[in-house]
């Protein structure tokens, strides 16, 4: 734990998700929120076919789902979302002429219902 998930659009030509997914995950270490580097899984999706709104104008998005167990403030989960915020805001040289949209959204993972275990460690 956690899950983290990143959907982008793919008319962003200069989005690496390889360098957006360490990027996001060393911003999750160094949250101090985790106890293992290794506990983070995330994963990328290039999203092909979208629509963002009605208008003709080009548009695209960012998104990132973290999935955490429960317990955790509301202060730390708005910390935790401003941060990783901060990392989409920087990842790459957004195109000009499309309006893009960067969102972040944390999700709870009941405790009771989440097992885990790692095989070969």
């Amino acid at each position: 734990m956690p899950h983290l998930h990143l959907e982008y659009t793919a008319n962003l030509p200069h989005l690496n998700a390889n360098v957006a997914l360490i990027r996001l995950n060393n911003t999750l270490v160094g949250s101090g929120q985790f106890s293992a580097e290794f506990d983070i899984k995330s994963r990328a999706t290039k999203v092909e076919t979208f629509k963002v709104g009605t208008a003709m104008n080009e548009r695209a998005f960012v998104a990132v789902r973290l999935a955490l167990l429960s317990g955790r403030s509301s202060e730390i989960k708005t910390q935790l979302s401003q941060s990783l915020l901060a990392v989409l805001q920087d990842l790459c040289e957004w195109p000009a002429g499309v309006e893009v949209q960067l969102s972040v959204e944390l999700l709870d993972i009941d405790r009771g219902g989440y097992n885990k275990i790692a095989i070969g460690v």
